[in-house]
């Protein structure tokens, strides 16, 4: 009886640990996120970018196709948001948070952007992946 008591207790706590360390991902990766709609809304592209792993790896799927690596990820955004009239105020509604496996989750959410020159709204689906001890968004598109 004794044996099964101690089971029962290492089970839960097991699983107790594995719930706080998923909630801790996602409430870093939401601090991300928070990072990234502050540097945006200040318009501060290279800012905002640091959210993307800095790879040749990076992928960015919009309406004009893949955009492979984080140098050609920032140009894009460089070009499609010239100005702060076109970057304007960024805010987020994120629908869910879900674990794909250890260290990679995938966020969907809806991005609104009041601006000068008209406001934006659309979907986005972001892939993070803890890299070197940092969340990183690896995939990332956007509609």
């Amino acid at each position: 009886m004794k044996h099964i008591i101690v089971l029962l207790c290492l089970v839960s706590f097991l699983n107790g640990t594995a719930q706080s360390t998923e909630d801790q991902d996602k409430k870093s990766i939401e601090k991300v996120l928070k990072k990234q709609r502050i540097a945006w809304s200040k318009n501060n592209i290279e800012e905002f970018m640091e959210g993307y792993w800095k790879s040749d790896s990076l992928k960015f799927y919009g309406k004009n196709g893949v955009t492979y690596g984080w140098y050609d990820t920032l140009d894009r955004y460089k070009k499609a948001y010239p100005t702060e009239d076109h970057t304007g105020k960024l805010s987020f509604k994120l629908n869910d948070i879900s674990k794909i496996n250890e260290g990679a989750y995938f966020v969907l959410g809806e991005y609104h952007l009041k601006r000068n020159v008209g406001n934006a709204t659309g979907i986005f689906m972001v892939i993070f992946k803890k890299i070197n001890g940092e969340w990183k968004i690896i995939a990332d598109t956007s509609s």
